[in-house]
């Protein structure tokens, strides 16, 4: 069944390839700035051994589906995202744990990675919604959330508990099917500006 696979999603500027450990010492490498880790649920990776710890975490998990993102040009681990809460019956997931090192962020690499995914699962799984959860707090997410179309629909309190153990409200966004199409457009005429610009602090975009 499609929605039980991790397949290998293939760009011009990002390949997205189910994550594995021989991954690791590469997503170690792309995490290094600690400013990445800020908004994410788990705490940097000291080391290596680490790193392959905190993968192996992510693949026990059923209710998860992770990618490793890679730089098509250079071959790079550029970081990680993931599908979950997944509902085949109800044609349902979400989108998210998601990470690029600082190299790759607001880089055509980033943008082509959400077209991709979102891709997969409206034209491909025939999905009904796909949704997006961020913690209240990270005002940059909700703002690169907003900018591909998607809703927000509210937020869910008390919804999570943070690695340092405060409370968090959740911001919920979400896409549904009928509203694909004009995502779809949006995201790749950014994607063409995108790498149609060169690729400077003033031009890129998230």
């Amino acid at each position: 069944m499609i929605w039980n696979e991790r397949p290998t999603l293939a760009g011009e500027h990002v390949r997205l390839e189910p994550l594995e450990l021989h991954h690791t010492e590469g997503l170690f490498e792309a995490g290094r700035d600690p400013d990445v880790w800020t908004w994410l649920s788990v705490f940097q990776p000291a080391d290596v051994a680490a790193t392959r710890d905190m993968i192996t975490s992510i693949l026990a998990d059923p209710a998860r589906q992770a990618f490793a993102q890679i730089d098509a040009c250079t071959g790079a681990v550029a970081g990680t995202t993931s599908y979950y809460q997944l509902d085949a019956r109800n044609r349902i997931l979400c989108i998210g744990h998601t990470w690029i090192g600082t190299p790759w962020q607001r880089t055509a690499l980033n943008t082509e990675a959400k077209l991709l995914l979102l891709t997969h699962a409206f034209d491909v799984r025939d999905a009904n919604r796909v949704a997006w959860e961020t913690d209240i707090n990270n005002t940059r997410s909700q703002r690169a959330i907003e900018r591909l179309g998607a809703v927000r629909e509210g937020i869910l309190r008390g919804h999570r508990i943070r690695k340092e153990g405060s409370i968090r409200d959740t911001v919920l966004y979400s896409v549904t099917k009928p509203e694909w199409p004009v995502v779809r457009d949006r995201l790749a005429a950014r994607l063409a500006e995108t790498t149609a610009r060169p690729a400077t602090p003033a031009t890129r975009l998230v």
